[in-house]
């Protein structure tokens, strides 16, 4: 199971890195505003949106290729640990947003409810997992 959660995450990698990429090359080519699955994309959401892509293509390649599994030292369980508890907290404000229906507008962008219920199953399940091998001991 180890292998297949390093090789999903270096598959994540590229695909997160490849949405950076066509997000970039949406602004520079002049084609946006544009509509993708009724959401509208504008000049206003490229930023967060590398930012955002840049920050989780980090965190997925140092899972996928840094981090030695089963986790050995005290640094890396901290590790493991933040990054579980960041994403218990975003997923935690997602289920919030979608239990109370906070509309969430990022610059002229309002993001689609639909993109919180993807977000609160992937960060759940990235959160549990970082838990999971953080608290896992080697024997």
């Amino acid at each position: 199971m180890r292998h297949n959660l390093r090789e999903l995450s270096k598959l994540a990698t590229g695909l997160v890195l490849a949405d950076a990429l066509c997000a970039l090359w949406l602004s520079v080519s002049g084609l946006l505003p544009i509509n993708f699955f009724g959401v509208p994309f504008t000049h206003s959401v490229i930023l967060p949106a590398v930012i955002f892509d840049s920050v989780l293509a980090l965190l997925l390649a140092h899972y996928g290729w840094g981090i030695a599994l089963p986790v050995r030292t005290i640094r890396e369980r901290t590790m493991l640990r933040a990054v579980g508890t960041l994403l218990a907290v975003v997923a935690i404000a997602h289920w919030t947003r979608i239990a109370f229906g906070v509309d969430l507008i990022i610059g002229s962008w309002m993001v689609p409810i639909w993109l919180s219920w993807t977000a609160v199953i992937a960060t759940t399940y990235l959160s549990l997992v970082s838990f999971h091998f953080s608290f896992t001991r080697h024997s």
